[in-house]
């Protein structure tokens, strides 16, 4: 690689895997806000899929951010917002602040993705970016994983806001290392930036997600409901013909011209369905049937799901290795079936089922997903022009976190439709629905593995 592109990729992939970490922390500490801060379940949700959401309107942006302002730029910027929301999140006394400072996380966390993958896209020689990726999809994947393991270790002893404090001095020395460490970069160019797409974007992801959640939460009318489905469904078809028209001026704020790859199609596709079970599992539903159902403490909760975390770890460098050397087909296709088969067993989870069961369940479902993710992301983006890797790394991006956030409120919202009981939180009944919905979709993902291709490349 070129010299000092190693560095580069570390400190950029220390910030992602700090970022990523916090984005599932909560996940285990739902109940815990939802009693402290009185809030309901569908409420307290939008910590993590509001900071979901914050980084889908933000990272179509940063095809603009990443030409009109240096590397550095970038990265101490998003450090920056990062950093000052964990220390709002950490002293908030209410639910209104705490979500202030995870909109700023997640702003700074919607820069970092996007300047990582298209660092590696113009720095890595193509033979090599398999391996390289492979580490990244660490940081994508296991981060999050991790999270509620992180989280459940942490809520065992101390208050929720110390899920805060503890990621705070790790963001602050990858700060320093950032600022000592990284030069500017490519040179920054004076472009336009189609302020009209911000708003149409905001407006689009944030009306669908939130009448998604709103048919959950209970209370909120039909006919408000649908027209706030109805406005982001608008919202966001009005920003899609936006950026047809821009991209022709070769001005859009978010270039769809890569969509019409069908490598980097299908891979997106599945990359979205792969993202919108894993998140929905590890950040809502584990946990709501560890704690609700089983009737486990958090301690034990994130212990059940860290061996899960750990083979997703151990497998991004090894798959991609492989990829480099073997290409897509032959990781993806196994890995599918591996992912519906987890996802099957997590559909017949019950009140007295094991943790054994649960362990395996969850770490089928993260092996599936680590021979997957590598493969998937390496193929679509190194089927683009070096031109469009920015806009193809922002489009991934971009998509990963919204069907995240539409992910989350829709198990949320099948398990609450599904409940029988009347308490609060999904029951088992309810649950049992949100992993019977997951397998389906794990199902499809096994069908769209059959049009993988694997190509020979040069350096293979």
């Amino acid at each position: 690689m070129p010299a000092g592109a190693g560095l580069v990729i570390a400190v950029l992939v220390l910030a992602a895997f700090v970022m990523l970490l916090n984005e599932t922390v909560l996940s285990v500490a739902l109940p815990t806000l939802s009693d402290q801060l009185r809030i309901s379940t569908s409420t307290v949700q939008w910590v993590t899929s509001g900071f979901l959401l914050t980084t889908a309107v933000v990272i179509p942006t940063t095809g603009y951010l990443l030409e009109r302002f240096t590397e550095r730029q970038v990265f101490l910027a998003a450090c920056l917002l990062f950093t000052a929301g964990t220390l709002i999140c950490a002293l908030a006394a209410g639910f209104g602040v705490l979500m202030v400072g995870r909109v700023l996380q997640a702003c700074g966390t919607a820069m970092v993705m996007p300047l990582l993958m298209t660092t590696v896209m113009r720095m890595v020689p193509e033979s090599r970016r398999g391996g390289v990726i492979g580490i990244i999809t660490v940081v994508i994947a296991f981060a999050p994983a991790l999270g509620p393991t992180v989280g459940g270790v942490i809520l065992a002893r101390l208050d929720w806001r110390w899920l805060f404090w503890s990621v705070l001095p790790l963001m602050v020395l990858t700060l320093a290392v950032g600022l000592v460490k990284l030069s500017a970069g490519a040179s920054a160019r004076a472009v336009p930036l189609d302020v009209l797409s911000i708003p149409l974007a905001a407006i689009g992801f944030g009306g669908l997600l939130y009448g998604l959640s709103a048919v959950g939460a209970g209370g909120t009318a039909p006919a408000v409901t649908g027209v706030t489905l109805g406005v982001g469904a608008l919202g966001l078809t009005a920003f899609i013909l936006r950026q047809l028209r821009m991209q022709k001026r070769d001005r859009a704020m978010l270039d769809l011209r890569p969509m019409a790859n069908r490598t980097f199609a299908v891979a997106l596709s599945m990359v979205a369905m792969l993202f919108m079970c894993m998140i929905a599992v590890v950040a809502v539903l584990l946990p709501l049937y560890l704690q609700t159902v089983h009737g486990e403490g958090t301690l034990v909760s994130g212990l059940v799901m860290l061996p899960g975390g750990l083979v997703l770890g151990v497998l991004g460098p090894i798959v991609g290795r492989v990829y480099d050397r073997l290409g897509a087909r032959i990781l993806v296709l196994p890995g599918a079936v591996i992912s519906f088969v987890g996802l099957c067993l997590l559909a017949v989870l019950g009140a007295h089922t094991p943790l054994w069961l649960v362990v395996v369940a969850h770490v089928l479902l993260m092996s599936g997903v680590g021979m997957m993710m590598t493969p998937l992301m390496t193929d679509a983006l190194s089927a683009l022009p070096e031109q469009l890797y920015s806009h193809g790394s922002a489009i991934m991006a971009t998509v990963q976190q919204v069907v995240g956030a539409l992910g989350i409120a829709l198990f949320v919202t099948v398990a609450a439709m599904a409940t029988r009981s009347e308490f609060p939180v999904p029951d088992a009944a309810g649950l049992h629905t949100a992993f019977l919905l997951g397998a389906v979709i794990g199902g499809v993902v096994v069908a769209m593995a059959l049009l993988v291709k694997s190509p020979a490349r040069a350096g293979r």
